[in-house]
């Protein structure tokens, strides 16, 4: 049976933030996720990856053909949500569709800031969680494998990732612009992954006065601090140092909010109508949308600093078009190996059929020299009785076809048969 390739999901194109928090799916939840969509489906669903990051969360799949129209039920389902909350939003590709969106993806050409290369390490990740949760098969393998190998050669052989402008340095402009010189601010950081480490390089980059990291584990914030000269703060102890702080910036895994309305209204007070720029970069959002309400404190999400790094791409965006060409031939090759996997079987098939008729026809020889009748006799049999059955089913075929049908055999016969195409030349 026939198996289709295909993805769907969300972005930061197709839903806010406020929609995008709620289908996210932790590290730690993917494993789970996995097991509930291949028992929710069965054999259906052949293989299986989730891909969630800040601005997307999409799930890969090797499924039988028609299941796809079912699955963003199951999305919806899995995070408690009415079906319809989603529909919206949700895109789907499949097939060469779908190959070309994954390629396109892993090479920056999807993200919100065009050309960032973090997506490609996160897809990875997804691979791996796949892998370790065993739904990772064949052909999601061979995908993600070329998925990677063409977002090496867009990114070698284009400028796609030239003169990026990251999200950490658009948190950097936008605390600049509310503040102004930056050399006697305090800057606090919640968190200790990937981003914050971006965005604590761009931030020291500007010499501020003073910059402490508050996390869960306090090991993985101390060893953070250490390459930036700064201070530790327990996640418990934030209520009591809030108010410290000109710049907070935060992306967490946190399921639920780090930062609630009282605590910043308590630290906006304490501060005496000094102004503070919160950046929230975690999906979900690690700071509550009500706080942005509030006087004095200028909150900015993910989408919003991504608006801003938009502005700064046009120099980037005449690679987009050689990247596009590239992506588009690698495309056409997966979609061949596909092809090529899909008629497998019915090569292995037709091979074992020549195999009987090989070995029938030599037993039948075997059976002549046993009898005594002359080599060269058994031999013209035998190459008269394979050409015979070689033969049989092309001409039954012609003679049982007519029309249009005779014509497209009659143009096939010189490719089956090489031999008979060169003497009608």
């Amino acid at each position: 049976m026939s198996v289709d390739v295909l993805t769907f999901g969300l972005n930061h194109v197709s839903a806010p933030v406020a929609v995008r928090e709620r289908v996210s799916f932790p590290l730690e939840v993917l494993k789970p996720a996995l097991a509930g969509l291949r028992s929710a489906f069965g054999s259906a669903v052949r293989e299986a990856a989730i891909l969630s990051t800040c601005n997307r969360t999409e799930v890969y799949c090797a499924a039988d053909p028609g299941i796809g129209e079912k699955l963003p039920a199951w999305l919806a389902e899995f995070n408690r949500l009415e079906t319809g909350a989603l529909t919206p939003h949700l895109y789907q590709y499949e097939q060469n569709n779908a190959v070309r969106h994954a390629f396109r993806v892993a090479s920056g050409l999807d993200s919100m800031v065009l050309g960032e290369p973090q997506i490609l390490g996160q897809m990875k990740t997804a691979v791996r969680a796949a892998a370790e949760a065993g739904t990772l098969g064949t052909l999601l393998h061979q995908l993600f494998q070329r998925t990677f190998s063409v977002a090496k050669e867009v990114r070698t052989q284009t400028a796609i990732g030239a003169q990026s402008v990251s999200m950490a340095a658009a948190g950097v402009r936008l605390a600049e612009r509310v503040l102004g010189d930056l050399s006697q601010a305090n800057v606090l950081f919640i968190g200790a992954g990937e981003m914050i480490e971006l965005c604590a390089t761009h931030f020291a980059a500007v010499r501020p006065r003073q910059m402490a990291v508050a996390n869960r584990t306090l090991t993985r914030a101390q060893v953070l601090a250490g390459r930036f000269d700064a201070q530790t703060i327990k996640l418990s102890d934030l209520p009591d140092h809030l108010h410290d702080y000109d710049v907070v910036v935060s992306c967490t895994a946190s399921s639920l909010p780090i930062l609630g309305l009282g605590m910043v209204e308590r630290a906006a007070r304490a501060r005496r109508h000094r102004p503070i720029v919160m950046v929230d970069l975690a999906v979900p959002r690690d700071i509550e949308t009500e706080v942005g309400r509030l006087a004095d404190v200028y909150l900015y999400t993910v989408d919003d600093l991504g608006r801003m790094v938009q502005s700064g791409t046009d120099a980037r965006r005449a690679a987009v078009v050689q990247a596009e060409t590239i992506i588009e031939t690698r495309v056409q090759n997966f979609m061949h190996w596909m092809s090529n996997r899909a008629i497998v079987p019915t090569i292995i098939d037709y091979q074992h059929s020549a195999d009987q008729l090989r070995m029938a026809e030599l037993a039948r020889a075997r059976r002549m020299l046993a009898r005594g009748m002359a080599p060269e006799q058994v031999i013209e049999q035998l190459a008269y009785g394979l050409s015979q059955k070689y033969m049989h089913g092309p001409l039954s075929a012609l003679n049982h076809s007519d029309g249009a049908e005779r014509q497209q055999l009659l143009d096939l016969l010189p490719r089956l048969m090489p031999e008979a195409g060169a003497r009608r030349r």
